[in-house]
């Protein structure tokens, strides 16, 4: 009986070592794989994009956008994000168009893509500025703002010869002038506002000004 109890007490005593080796026995896990990389952004598809313009948007803003229609912007030679942000923004309702909407509406982010780098590759055609009178007001306007009523000049944002900055300001050499006044109106009035930098500045114009700037802007090369 001795026997058989000391042998019950040493394998007792033996039972936790038992599971403590088997517990550092055990293998460690496998290293996590690694995270897979995000996969490269698309090309834009030209052929589609062209495809898309033609079908959707030429009517208005011209086979190669170059609008032949003064209250429709010219497309071509713009900056194509500064497209695909106003195509996404018409389609959400934070730019109002009553014409723009609908045909935004039915396009995927995708088709803004394709249709953006496709007639931003077309070259612009000049335009040019009419007023004779008030070019010169323009001018003035464009290049050195109003600085008794703390007006910026256009210039600082949309370079001197209107190119604009890729992905922030548009290109404005050569727009026409009515589409360029109906917008800054829009701006100062409240009916576009997806710029609150834009409206801060037109608010301050009065439609003499406008003009003046938007007759400007058509003549820039």
């Amino acid at each position: 009986m001795k026997l058989l109890a000391s042998l019950l007490t040493a394998a007792i005593l033996a039972l936790p070592a038992t599971l403590s080796f088997a517990q550092h026995a055990a293998p460690a896990s496998a290293p996590a794989a690694p995270a897979a990389a995000a996969p490269a952004a698309a090309k834009p598809d030209l052929v589609q994009g062209e495809a898309k313009f033609t079908a959707v948007c030429a009517a208005c803003h011209g086979a190669d956008g170059n609008s032949g229609i003064p209250a429709n912007p010219k497309l071509a030679q713009q900056h194509p994000e500064y497209l695909v942000k106003q195509l996404q923004e018409f389609k959400a309702g934070k730019r109002t168009n009553p014409i723009m909407q609908p045909f935004a509406a039915q396009l995927s982010d995708a088709d803004m893509k394709n249709i953006a780098a496709w007639v931003t590759s077309k070259k612009a055609k000049a335009g040019f500025a009419k007023d004779k009178e008030l070019v010169a007001l323009g001018e003035r306007i464009y290049r050195g703002g109003l600085a008794d009523r703390q007006i910026a000049a256009c210039a600082g944002c949309h370079s001197p010869n209107g190119a604009g900055l890729p992905s922030q300001y548009p290109r404005l050499s050569g727009q026409h002038a009515d589409y360029t006044a109906a917008q800054l109106t829009a701006f100062r009035d409240g009916g576009r506002k997806n710029s609150m930098q834009m409206a801060q500045v037109a608010t301050k114009l009065n439609d003499r000004e406008i003009k003046a700037v938007a007759d400007y802007i058509a003549g820039l090369r």
